[in-house]
């Protein structure tokens, strides 16, 4: 088999577990980005992520926290496969010859131009699965189309397209790329330096199947540390309005949500993305290492 096909098959395998593992944190994450700022003197709907998560089994039962996860398994193959091969076929572009191990900072290179591949798969199913998880969030707040009752990621994709083109399913590129490319750039790089530390030099052949996961976990945690704010625009932007839209871009959103909430408005969510990534990613790395060790 091809190191092309392994990698696709390996993404694949890792990338479907976790999204397992870590949709219910994605689903409060998102909620907590995108509810509406609250009338003066009136508090937000949810005030924390332990509240989200209350009030979300409370009216939407267990599988509330799953909700959207229909649009990203659906193409968990096409992201991780992009993802995945786009860093194999830049590692093979940086190596000196075939199978030679690389170092840290080309695999900083390597994540980094896997993420801006990915981004353009990722923008229109996280804005299908971001208004998805969302709606009940704004479902008080009128000035939104995003309040509208969806029954599913299909549902979602035909009102976009409605309102907006096929066009409309992009919204939400610039600042995606903004979180892709440098958060892929600091998770491979960290995930290679760690197993380097682990082994003792550059050959990570002989690890087990614990340091890959506190490799793998630490990794999707730097993640977030570099582009967190990012992935508030983004969540904003996506869960907009097309006729009379909240923010005319990226830059606007960054701004309003600074001068109306400080710094704390850019983190919002912070802590279930963090609580997420940590589980998830250890998951997916390890789903990955089994997988393409056992493809040869």
């Amino acid at each position: 088999m091809a190191d092309a096909a392994k990698d696709l098959a390996s993404g694949t395998v890792g990338g479907a577990v976790q999204l397992i593992v870590g949709h219910p944190f994605d689903t409060i994450k998102v909620k907590l980005q995108s509810q509406p700022a609250p009338l003066p003197g009136q508090p937000f709907k949810y005030s924390g992520a332990m509240d989200a998560v209350r009030q979300t089994m409370a009216a939407e039962g267990p599988w509330g926290l799953y909700k959207g996860m229909g649009a990203p398994l659906a193409t968990v193959a096409a992201l991780n496969a992009v993802l995945f091969t786009a860093r194999g076929q830049f590692e093979a572009l940086l190596r000196s010859e075939p199978g030679a191990p690389l170092t840290v900072n080309q695999q900083v290179v390597c994540g980094a131009g896997a993420g801006v591949a990915v981004s353009f798969l990722a923008s229109p199913t996280e804005l299908i699965k971001c208004r998805l998880q969302a709606q009940s969030a704004l479902a008080d707040s009128a000035a939104s189309s995003a309040a509208a009752k969806y029954r599913g990621p299909m549902d979602v994709a035909k009102h976009v397209v409605r309102e907006a083109g096929f066009r409309g399913l992009c919204k939400g590129l610039v600042p995606t790329l903004a979180r892709e490319a440098p958060g892929n750039a600091a998770m491979f790089g960290v995930y290679e330096a760690l197993k380097q530390y682990f082994a003792g030099g550059q050959d990570t052949s002989g690890l087990g199947r614990g340091p890959l996961i506190v490799a793998g976990g630490l990794a999707g945690a730097s993640f977030w540390l570099f582009v967190y704010p990012a992935d508030v625009v983004k969540s904003v932007i996506q869960v907009d309005g097309f006729k009379n839209p909240k923010y005319s871009g990226s830059l606007d959103a960054f701004r309003r949500i600074l001068a109306a909430e400080g710094t704390k408005g850019l983190y919002r969510g912070f802590g279930p993305a963090m609580a997420r990534s940590v589980p998830a990613n250890a998951a997916c790395f390890l789903a990955y290492e089994v997988t393409r060790s056992s493809l040869g």
